[in-house]
């Protein structure tokens, strides 16, 4: 049999929805924002077994800064349910499409390769999958399960979409009782249309305090880019508005443009000013504050439980 392959054949973009919108500035970045490219013996080890196993990361898929720092400790983020977006978020570097067939032995997968790295702590993401008639929530609970199993004293963290018009998915996560339940709000509710146009803002904040009164064990995380031409005024009024939800632990960090085609980046906010978030934030009653310009929803996750932990006894005591 002969097999023709069309040399000619161009790759599949990324970002197919972007493709005829007009390239934007990319700005400078600032000495602040650099980091050196990935070449330890230990980043070379945690690519091996997510290769090996046929995982994908959000700390790749997402281009991540701190891909280097992180791999080198093993610590990634496994993102489930594909690699491919129903959503076409401005800000995102996610490939976005047509999904594939959701892989029934993922959750096995990633729980072999959790107990394989000997994670104290995981981190499981996800792509949205609009096309999924619970988003992916059981999905997201099979691999809690599978974890658990696999290995019992990992704890475990989840970032998740948000499920929208997805009837009863929230709940059914809940219910699986991770450790740490994460949405990122991401920006100001301003900017939603122009950010993030597929979600709803306050849906997001609602979907956060839902777990606060069904398992006020759970601690829950939520995240913020800045750089995006947000005001202060905004981004505080943001941290009241996830007060006000029982959210536990804020993240706030730099927007980096991933290519030309994406949203450019307003400004590069000091890392003065994000100092001055963290102290306000922490003033405003979250039991943990993560921001400067590097930071990411799972960036030193593990090390964070510790102090979420330590914070809330502290709190109790």
């Amino acid at each position: 049999m002969t097999v023709l392959i069309d040399i000619n054949k161009k790759p599949r973009p990324r970002h197919p929805e972007k493709a005829n919108r007009p390239d934007t500035e990319v700005l400078r970045k600032p000495s602040w924002i650099r980091v050196k490219a990935p070449t330890s013996k230990g980043y070379a080890e945690t690519r091996k077994i997510v290769k090996d196993k046929g995982l994908v990361t959000v700390c790749e898929e997402a281009a991540c800064p701190n891909i280097g720092e992180c791999w080198e400790k093993s610590h990634a983020t496994f993102m489930v349910l594909g690699e491919i977006c129903t959503r076409a978020c401005a800000f995102c570097n996610v490939s976005t499409g047509l999904p594939q067939d959701v892989d029934a032995y993922e959750p096995k997968k990633i729980a072999e390769a959790v107990k394989e790295m000997k994670l104290q702590h995981v981190v499981i993401t996800s792509v949205d999958r609009d096309d999924l008639a619970d988003g992916g929530a059981q999905h997201f609970v099979n691999v809690i399960q599978a974890i658990r199993q696999a290995s019992p004293k990992t704890t475990i963290e989840i970032l998740t979409p948000d499920f929208l018009r997805k009837e009863g998915a929230t709940e059914t996560v809940i219910d699986a009782k991770p450790d740490v339940f994460n949405h990122n709000l991401e920006t100001v509710p301003r900017l939603y249309l122009k950010i993030r146009p597929g979600a709803r803002y306050y849906h997001s904040l609602r979907l956060l305090e839902k777990v606060k009164e069904r398992d006020p064990s759970q601690f829950t995380k939520s995240g913020l880019m800045v750089g995006l031409g947000e005001t202060k005024e905004e981004v505080m009024q943001v941290m009241d508005d996830m007060r006000s939800a029982g959210i536990d632990f804020l993240t706030i960090g730099q927007y980096l443009q991933p290519t030309r085609k994406h949203v450019a980046v307003d400004r590069f906010v000091t890392p003065e000013e994000f100092k001055a978030y963290e102290t306000i934030a922490k003033a405003k009653g979250f039991l943990l504050v993560s921001a400067s310009p590097l930071t990411r929803s799972s960036y030193h996750a593990d090390s964070d439980f510790a102090k979420l932990q330590s914070a809330r006894q502290a709190l109790h005591t």
